[in-house]
């Protein structure tokens, strides 16, 4: 799918967008969302190399702000358990 294969949508990532804009990290949530709806505009016009590029930047900061919100918990947890 690396090329862009005719008739084939690259994934949005949407859901996962605004899952890590509400629960994880919200600058790289937004930043996920806009690269998604910059996807789904480019799978609707037929472009597939622009939806597959937005999908990856989408995909990739979703990654980031997962892992980013995941420590952050952690770092909440572990100070709550020490009393800081």
């Amino acid at each position: 799918m690396e090329g862009g294969q005719p008739g084939t949508a690259a994934p949005s990532y949407l859901v996962w967008s605004i899952f890590n804009t509400l629960c994880c990290c919200l600058p790289l949530g937004i930043a996920a969302i806009v690269c998604s709806c910059k996807a789904q505009n480019a799978n609707a016009y037929g472009d597939s190399a622009k939806a597959m590029d937005a999908s990856k930047t989408a995909r990739t900061l979703n990654v980031v702000g997962l892992v980013c919100g995941i420590i952050l918990i952690i770092i909440i947890i572990a100070l709550k358990a020490t009393g800081v």
